[in-house]
């Protein structure tokens, strides 16, 4: 019988190996070759301080460039090493209780993929030729290949795969038995989910639960309704976007209003996605990092108050524990977000924002409300906001502060008068 339940008590930390490792960004196969993924083994205990016991890497198969353009399932990109390097590196992890969820990018694949190869070499008559949607020996591309296909979001180096060929199914539902099988993984998080053909997913689930009944699939969905993708026959999770920009932006707009709106619609009673357990996070390898989101700095404190007792899953993107920046839009574009990182040299950086993270992280693991509550609404003002958190007969209020003043709340919770004073930026949370 399936049992995802690990996912509510997680902690997840969202790495993204190539840049974090300081590879190469582009794969010229033994000249960039190396050992990097070896380096993973450094963080764990940093990870293990922070409370963290779940980690989703970056995509790590082989490939091109960022990742993203995959040229082979079966092994890890010989920039970071080889597959017995990143049976070490999970061994290393699985052994002090930290699950490993990797980066399945099953939309696309890039140009130096077996099939593409295979059909710019032999057209028509390549075996492959049912493996790529939208293939038309008519058309032409970029590349003057002499045909075109679908690509992902009009990148032709990003080739599209047809999930309606049973080959593909095969293959890459052989490659998920494999990194099942020899290295322990124990989820993925699929890429450009809203992309891919929705039975793949159906497929999928049946699948993952044969081979292990603790595997957990989450899906990248920007827009929509997330229950198209989380439900019984396809997705455990989602990313949720929806609170991403409602947590930084009620901050920058002093508008406590919005990120309430979103939770009370996602988790309140008889909201939408209540029972399931979205993928939060304040920033990711796509977006901004929060340090640069926020005009306030010091509203970071909040912000992972929020993400850490708001229902859901809380996930930190390396290095955001310490408020690095990161802005795509300064001149090197997503590369910009994903920078080499030594945690030794940073164990000095910010103190007092791990520390409360790290308070932030026990107060989680202590509390089944704050871990698998309803959402509750108990006052909302432009620059203030209490929330409570109910689960059985357990509960916790959570009080926050985004000026840079301090504020005296008074508010009722359960026929009974609270008084609660915030300094600058703070926060409290009140367990039960």
């Amino acid at each position: 019988m399936r049992d995802i339940s690990w996912v509510r008590d997680s902690q997840f930390y969202h790495i993204y190996p190539l840049g974090a490792l300081g590879c190469p960004r582009e794969n010229l196969g033994q000249k960039t070759a190396g050992h990097r993924i070896l380096k993973l083994m450094d963080w764990r205990d940093h990870l293990l301080d922070l409370g963290i016991n779940a980690v989703y890497l970056g995509p790590i198969f082989e490939s091109g460039s960022h990742g993203y353009d995959t040229y082979d399932y079966y092994n890890i990109d010989s920039r970071l090493g080889t597959n017995e390097d990143f049976k070490r590196v999970c061994r290393h992890f699985h052994e002090k209780g930290i699950k490993i969820v990797l980066d399945g990018v099953f939309n696309h694949v890039g140009r130096g993929h077996i099939s593409v190869k295979d059909i710019i070499n032999n057209r028509e008559s390549s075996s492959y030729a049912s493996w790529i949607s939208g293939l038309n020996f008519y058309g032409n591309n970029s590349y003057n290949d002499g045909f075109s296909y679908d690509c992902w979001a009009n990148a032709q180096e990003l080739v599209k795969l047809n999930h309606r060929c049973p080959d593909v199914e095969n293959h890459i539902l052989g490659a998920i038995d494999m990194w099942i099988k020899d290295f322990g993984i124990d989820g993925l998080r699929l890429d450009a989910a809203d992309c891919i053909d929705r039975d793949f997913f159906r497929r999928l689930k049946t699948f993952a639960e044969e081979k292990k009944s603790t595997f957990w699939l989450m899906g990248e969905i920007i827009h929509g309704d997330y229950n198209i993708y989380v439900n019984d026959d396809m997705l455990d999770a989602v990313t949720n976007y929806e609170c991403w920009k409602g947590i930084y932006s009620s901050h920058n707009d002093h508008n406590y209003f919005e990120i309430n709106y979103a939770m009370k619609r996602q988790w309140g009673q008889g909201g939408l996605y209540l029972g399931k357990y979205l993928y939060n996070f304040l920033d990711n390898h796509d977006v901004n990092r929060i340090y640069n989101l926020l005009k306030e700095k010091d509203n970071i404190y909040p912000c992972y108050t929020l993400l850490y007792t708001m229902p859901g899953v809380p996930s930190i993107y390396y290095g955001s524990e310490w408020a690095i920046e990161g802005d795509k839009n300064m001149g090197q574009g997503d590369w910009a977000l994903r920078p080499e990182i030594n945690p030794s040299d940073m164990m000095d950086n910010n103190p007092d924002l791990i520390d409360h993270i790290k308070t932030l992280g026990q107060v989680r693991k202590e509390s089944k409300a704050i871990r698998y509550g309803i959402y509750q609404e108990v006052q909302v003002r432009n620059e203030s906001l209490v929330f409570a958190r109910e689960f059985e007969d357990e509960w916790a209020v959570v009080a926050l502060n985004s000026t840079d003043n301090d504020i005296h709340l008074d508010f009722n919770y359960k026929e009974k008068n609270y008084q609660v004073d915030l300094g600058p930026h703070g926060s409290k949370i009140i367990k039960f």
